[in-house]
Order: C-alpha cells, then structure tokens, then sequence
C-alpha cells in the first residue's frame, strides 16, 4: 500500500518505473490520494510570468527560441526597465495572480544587472507578491544578492534525464543545473525545478528527471512540468508529440514522489484539452501560469482558465496561501 504522508528523497528508478507503469486507473488514484492528503484538490495558484530579456543566449537549448546558437530567428533585447516590470506584475496581481516571475534569457546574470534585478525584487514584493526568478546559473555571489533583495523562489530546470541532457544541451551540463539548484537551496530560496516532455526521450528519461528532483537533498518546493512547444527552426521543431496519457503520468509521477511540491502544469496548455487538464489537476498539478503568453510561447487566455475552473469547481488560491494542509 502507497505511504501517503511519507517525505521520502531515496526513491529509486526501479520504485518510480513501478509506480508510473502501473494500471492507468490505479495511478490516478494513488497520486489524487497523495494529493488529498497535502493540499486541497480544488484549488490552484496562479503566477505570471514575463520575459525581463528576450533572445540573445549564449546556450544552445534545442528546445528554445531564445538561443543564439540552434537557428531560431528571435532577435535579441535588453533587459528592460524595471518601472516597466512593477507595472507589468501590478496588473498581474490585478488579474488575480499570486507569484510573479521574471525570465531572462542569459546563460548567467552579469554583475552589471544585479543592482536592477534586486530593484525588480523588491518592487514585486512592496505590491504583496511572491517573487520567482529565473535567470540561467548563479554563483554563489549572485545567490546571496538575490535572496538579501528578498527573492522567494528561483527557478532553474533540469531539462531533462542525465542520461539524455546532452542530446538536448552541449553548452552546460547536467551537474551545473545540480550545482545551482544546491547553491539556492543553501542559501536559503525556495527551489522551483522542473523539465520537459516531448523532446523525444524515452519514458525512462521522464521517470528519471523526476527521480533526479525526488532524491534532491530536499525537494523543489514548486515543479514545472512542461509539455514541448515546437518552435519553427529549433532543432526539435518537428519532434513527434507525446501521448496525453504518458504526460498525465508524468504528473502523477510528480506528485507521488514529491508529495509536499507544488506540481506546476507549465506550457504547453494551449495544445492541452479541458479534459486532458483536468486530469492533470486531478493527480495533483496545482500550479499554472496566467496571460497569453508564457516567455515567448503562447499560452491560454485568462478567460479560459477561467472558465475551467468554474467547470471544475476550482478556485485560485489567495495571497499567502499555498492550499497545504
């Protein structure tokens, strides 16, 4: 019988690969009862997310339309101003969202930025925010900055499996994801860490990133699972789409051995059912992103997810309020 109430970080692949290749119907039931036990299943936090620097990056993520190196055509931009960024996460909140969180496209901050990157910080935080960051690698300079400003979470994603990262990645390896996340973690910001489905990696691959987050030393508080948007002249541009049922596991998956996380169904919704959705909230996604774009990915409109969560009996969790129990 599944431990609903155990915090385990020991999980083995054998363990997950058991639990997500299970009957389909027991799946669900055991990540929604995992769910049950730690939050409340009818609520979801909304957080925005905007683009403070677009284009330009030195990495080549096969995956992204950001890169300098893998042949999209998006041009590069400064990071903007960061009265231009207050105003952008007052409306955000306005619209009902309760993180707010700034992306730029950098292979890591220069010092140059930090000073503006604090005033951002602390701007979104003076309105009654959370703040999320996400900015590529930190040292341990930049960590501290961060967290002295005031930054809640600071998102940083695996990507993917180790076994596969290279395929999507040459710039930076897997240990560097690793050696930031831990650097955040001890200096005391919550860790937001996730990955991408649907780059074509094999269903080991999916179980193993998430093995990867679940034997942290301490769990991500928030996990973005994210489906692949094809983006025209990347490398993964024709890739073939996942099945919705081996995302749905993959969720549950990430409920399962992360219990306590925020399990945040990330982009990709566009191409997503009401249904398919849904069960994602069902097994335990409690997190989404609001606004019609997502970075530079489009993303549902927020009168839609509204309206889904009226049909879902959903509602968003408040300022301050995680839904745990």
């Amino acid at each position: 019988m599944l431990d609903t109430t155990t915090l385990r970080t020991d999980w083995t692949r054998e363990e997950a690969e058991k639990i997500y290749n299970q009957p389909f119907m027991d799946l669900l039931y055991q990540a929604h009862t995992v769910h049950r036990t730690h939050f409340d299943p009818n609520q979801v936090q909304r957080s925005k997310l905007l683009s403070i620097k677009t284009g330009g990056c030195a990495e080549d993520c096969a995956y992204c339309s950001q890169s300098a190196r893998n042949g999209a055509k998006l041009s590069a931009s400064k990071l903007i101003e960061v009265e231009r960024v207050i105003a952008e996460a007052r409306k955000a909140k306005e619209g009902g969202a309760t993180r707010y969180c700034m992306g730029a496209a950098w292979r890591s901050p220069k010092d140059r930025d930090m000073a503006a990157l604090e005033a951002m910080i602390q701007g979104v935080k003076d309105l009654g925010m959370e703040t999320c960051m996400t900015l590529g690698m930190l040292d341990d300079n930049q960590v501290f900055r961060l967290r002295d400003a005031g930054l809640d979470y600071y998102n940083h994603n695996i990507d993917t499996s180790e076994r596969y990262y290279s395929e999507i990645i040459s710039t930076r390896t897997f240990a560097d994801r690793i050696d930031t996340l831990n650097r955040v973690r001890e200096a005391g910001m919550k860790v937001c860490a996730g990955g991408i489905v649907g780059m074509g990696e094999q269903q080991m691959d999916r179980i193993d990133m998430l093995v990867s987050l679940a034997t942290l030393e301490e769990h991500p508080d928030s996990v973005p699972v994210n489906m692949l948007i094809p983006i025209a002249d990347t490398p993964l541009a024709d890739v073939e789409k996942l099945d919705p049922i081996e995302f749905v596991r993959t969720c549950a998956l990430a409920r399962i051995l992360m219990p306590k996380s925020h399990v945040r169904l990330s982009a990709g919704r566009t191409d997503m059912t009401e249904e398919m959705q849904a069960m994602c909230f069902f097994v335990g996604a409690n997190s989404i992103f609001v606004g019609d774009t997502l970075l530079t990915a489009d993303n549902p409109e927020e009168d839609k997810d509204g309206q889904l969560f009226a049909k879902l009996g959903i509602q968003a969790m408040a300022v301050g309020c995680d839904a745990s129990k």
